[in-house]
């Protein structure tokens, strides 16, 4: 039996967070943040994962929602979705061993908030 050789596979780690708390924490606070998510890049990094992409979002306020509406388009300010917590950044990971890059996660999933790991769908339909 030949081994099976791992595929790589992209997965949008989605980052929901409750904007108003980010809005009133210190800046030290935000700098202990900012510097979990330079060890969380480093870790993936040293342990074989590819940042292929990602970035923090502005405020969900900022959002603008098109829908498609009986007479056209429909363009309305503000999120798609009204709740606390609103989808505060990602990163695009390219990765051969989902376990571990969930593992590194957890650097991100402190507190209440957490982290969504999904794999990207390639063109064809199969998970890329």
């Amino acid at each position: 039996m030949e081994p099976t050789t791992p595929t790589t596979t992209t997965y949008a780690v989605l980052l929901p967070g409750d904007e108003g708390a980010w809005e009133r924490a210190t800046a030290e606070q935000r700098a202990a943040t900012y510097a979990r998510h330079g060890e969380f890049s480093r870790l993936l990094a040293e342990r074989g994962h590819q940042v292929v992409g990602g970035a923090e979002l502005a405020h969900s306020r900022t959002a603008r929602t098109v829908r498609s509406g009986a007479d056209g388009p429909l363009v309305t300010d503000g999120p798609y979705a009204e709740s606390v917590e609103q989808l505060s950044g990602f990163y695009l990971v390219r990765s051969d061993d989902p376990e571990d890059l969930l593992e590194i996660c957890t650097l991100l999933a402190d507190g209440d908030g957490g982290v969504e790991v999904r794999a990207t769908v390639d063109p064809e339909g199969d998970p890329a």
